[in-house]
């Protein structure tokens, strides 16, 4: 049975987490038995071959995915066991998901796209356009709110992605390779913004990364590799 305690500070963690697909006689196991606790405004690098399962893990710690067995919690709440209504309402409220490419909506300006969290909500529009507006500005774009993706650079599009994940305030971001499609200089001041906003807002960031460059600048790295979770050094 999982021992679904946590410490205090913990904004997000998973007990006995395995994940395992059958296919015909055979069981493949993804990920086998991890346990993990992040704390507020803590950094994490996940890192690890193609093919380990770090996108899986982090779909399921995001409660994008069920695991097979063992629990997640956000904010001490198992979202394994809720619904999938009040998983998606508790998920927009205490997470935030930047990804590789930005998933932005191409038919809404920069402005739309990051507010998008808050409409979802249920929040008022210029209260959720007020937000938004604030966090742009903050990540340097408060001279592109009316543009859509198409007419961003890629990193501008990552900022606005980043500014959406953010709307809510909430206590953890999840980062797949974020600057993982970006060139050198735009990765390096994307990595820097991110640094910056976790230590003003105090939100926890978990970040997949192949960059090693990116997982030494975080609190801890973890390697995942054939199955298990394991501090790292960087």
């Amino acid at each position: 049975m999982s021992n679904l305690s946590v410490p205090a500070d913990s904004v997000l963690a998973c007990r006995d987490l395995h994940k395992f697909f059958v296919q015909g006689p055979e069981q493949l196991t993804i990920l086998n038995d991890i346990n993990l606790d992040i704390g507020r405004g803590e950094r994490i690098a996940i890192v690890g071959p193609s093919g380990a399962g770090k996108t899986t893990l982090l779909h399921m710690l995001g409660g994008l995915d069920t695991p097979s067995e063992g629990s997640v919690l956000v904010s001490g709440k198992d979202i394994a066991k809720m619904n999938d209504r009040d998983r998606s309402r508790l998920r927009n409220r205490e997470l935030g998901f930047v990804y590789q490419f930005h998933h932005l909506l191409a038919e809404f300006s920069a402005l739309e796209n990051a507010a998008m969290p808050l409409l979802i909500g249920g929040e008022k529009r210029a209260v959720a356009f007020a937000r938004s507006r604030e966090l742009l500005e903050r990540v340097g774009l408060g001279h592109r709110l009316e543009h859509r993706p198409a007419q961003l650079s890629g990193g501008e599009r990552q900022r606005v992605a980043i500014a959406r994940a953010l709307a809510n305030s909430p206590a953890c971001v999840l980062l797949d390779e974020p600057t993982g499609n970006l060139d050198g200089d735009t990765a390096e001041s994307v990595q820097a913004l991110l640094l910056e906003l976790n230590r003003e807002l105090q939100t926890s960031l978990v970040i997949v990364t192949h960059d090693m460059r990116l997982a030494r600048r975080m609190d801890r790295v973890l390697s995942l590799a054939d199955g298990q979770l394991q501090e790292s050094v960087a």
